[in-house]
């Protein structure tokens, strides 16, 4: 209890402040208008995420073309159910608000702003989604409460990055071993142990890190959740979808599970995984992997590589080939892979939302239209022409090497990008059909950003980008991903509470079977306490979901 009242504690100073600074909107919230004639905003994102400088030069510019300008505070010290807490505690909101996993905590609460009478007014926001997808964000009551903001391809799809999760391996190790075919867990493993024997140490005499784990919170999906990938399935988080019969499988309790935490139970013992794997939190994480001395890891990109790898960058330890590049891995050898899928995920558990506390919601959703206009989007993700990019005779955008170097510097990020990137955006082609809505989907420009390493690698592999490193399926089904459903489940019911049941058991035991003399009998003694939490109930409620999301997909395609 004394921890949770501290975290809440800290929330609730940081909110408070972020109010006092912005003046007036302490008491006001919603639309100040400052000595400029801007009016400004405030959000909270309940994630973690870098504040830029007050005087920013792209918000600057923004602000001036769209009238608006938003103070964004992220999540620090907390966890997202502890910093909403807190926020519904005191009755008082900032104006924009992204709940994460406890965005259902403020719809309940009456917190936001329903959103149905506005959407239709601001084109750019309407345009965002198609009717069906809208509808799909409908709440209980049957309103739609918040804007998902990722994953949303405008045109022709433009994926250079695999922004998901993988078996992520430093390109040195690859090229030490001569680029070979690595397919399998069993070979991955293999190839780590070889390279970390010859070369225990860096340049330098720092130690490597074979293998590493990321447990912390809600990130233990780096641990928990391989098996679905290693037996050929999609990321629907929570559960496997078999695509034939449309059932619900629990990827806890498979075959490929046991293999997989059997065989991290076997590296474990030999030394290679991290013994600071369940210990370490997430800041400690990333700070071990911008040392260019993990070896290899499972993750998401988007968890690590706009810390981790930009922090290589600056090092220039990118040119020693401590960048990282994801493999396909499977159980067996022979298996499809699907560790990239394309098409857009739409993630309806969370997203933006504006708040009760907010009193110009107009000017607010205006300011998130403003924001999907082609021109403040090119601000947001490319910056300013002649500066940040050029333009060739062809009309296509690209960077020299001293624009990219200062675009993965810290402080040039603070003081002179603004991507808003908590706020709706685009991926894909541009409106002017031949630019990609992101610097990082431009083929060409991509290319050109790479090191020497991460080329030689895409080249020895036939590869040109990440997505060709693992190769691309088609997207899922219509129930895809389930997780978006999984996340908003509470112990209201059997299924909620068997979730977060089996969340508590597989953080406490998964690393004691990872560090068990007897993996057998730690096993067993894992399954015992698992079972206990009836996950029959949740594999039952997800199965009613599937069904749901089936039948209303076949609705859309008869109309």
């Amino acid at each position: 209890m004394k921890k949770e009242i501290v975290s809440a504690a800290l929330c609730a100073a940081m909110f408070s402040s972020v109010l006092a600074g912005c003046g007036k909107q302490a008491t006001t919230s919603g639309g100040t208008v400052n000595g400029d004639g801007v009016k400004e905003f405030t959000a909270f994102f309940a994630v973690p995420g870098s504040e830029i400088n007050d005087d920013n030069e792209i918000q600057k510019i923004i602000a001036e073309k769209t009238g608006c300008k938003v103070k964004e505070t992220w999540l620090t010290g907390q966890t997202a159910e502890e910093a909403v807490g807190t926020l519904i505690a005191g009755g008082e909101y900032p104006d924009f608000v992204d709940g994460g996993n406890a965005s259902i905590q403020l719809y309940e609460a009456g917190a936001l702003v329903a959103l149905d009478d506005y959407i239709d007014k601001y084109p750019n926001i309407k345009e965002f989604f198609t009717d069906q997808e809208w509808d799909a964000l409908r709440q209980s009551d049957g309103h739609i409460y918040w804007i998902p903001q990722f994953s949303n391809i405008y045109g022709k799809e433009r994926a250079c990055t695999h922004n998901d999760e993988a078996f992520w391996i430093q390109a040195r190790v690859l090229e030490w071993a001569g680029y070979p075919k690595i397919e399998t867990m069993d070979e991955y493993f293999d190839l780590i142990e070889k390279y970390y024997k010859a070369n225990p140490t860096m340049d330098d005499g720092t130690k490597n890190i074979p293998y590493t784990i990321l447990c912390d919170d809600w990130r233990y999906f780096c641990l928990e959740n391989a098996p679905e990938f290693l037996d050929g399935y999609p990321n629907d988080g929570s559960v496997i979808v078999d695509p034939d019969t449309h059932t619900v499988i629990d990827y806890n309790t498979t075959d490929t599970a046991v293999k997989y935490f059997k065989k991290l139970n076997e590296e474990y013992k030999k030394g290679i995984v991290d013994p600071e794997s369940f210990t370490q939190t997430y800041d400690e994480y990333i700070a071990k992997l911008s040392t260019g001395r993990v070896l290899g890891m499972i993750d998401q990109w988007w968890d690590f590589a706009y810390t981790a790898e930009d922090a290589l960058k600056a090092a220039g330890l990118d040119e020693k080939g401590c960048q990282y590049v994801p493999l396909p891995i499977t159980i067996d050898k022979g298996m499809k892979n699907q560790w990239h899928n394309s098409g857009g995920v739409l993630n309806v558990s969370s997203g933006l939302a504006v708040t009760t506390s907010c009193k110009d919601v107009d000017a607010a959703l205006k300011f998130v239209n403003d924001l999907l206009g082609q021109e403040i989007h090119d601000l947001r993700f490319w910056g300013v022409e002649g500066k940040d990019y050029l333009v060739d005779n062809n009309g296509l955008y690209y960077r020299t090497a001293e624009m990219r170097k200062q675009a993965a510097d810290t402080a040039y990020k603070a003081s002179h990008k603004c991507t808003y990137s908590y706020f709706p955006q685009y991926l894909g082609t541009s409106r002017d059909g031949k630019n990609a809505m992101k610097s990082d989907g431009q083929e060409q420009e991509f290319f050109d950003g790479l090191s020497e390493p991460i080329k030689k690698c895409f080249n020895a592999y036939g590869a040109k980008t990440y997505v060709e490193m693992l190769g691309t399926s088609p997207a899922p089904g219509p129930w895809y991903p389930m997780y978006t459903y999984s996340s908003t489940l509470t112990t209201s019911t059997p299924g909620g509470t068997a979730w977060a049941k089996m969340a508590e058991v597989k953080h406490q035991y998964l690393p004691k079977v990872v560090m068990a003399d007897n993996f057998d009998e730690g096993w067993k003694e894992y399954m015992k306490v698992y079972n206990e939490c009836k996950p029959q109930d949740f594999i039952s409620e997800m199965q009613t979901e599937l069904d749901r999301r089936l039948a209303e997909a076949a609705k859309y395609e008869k109309k």
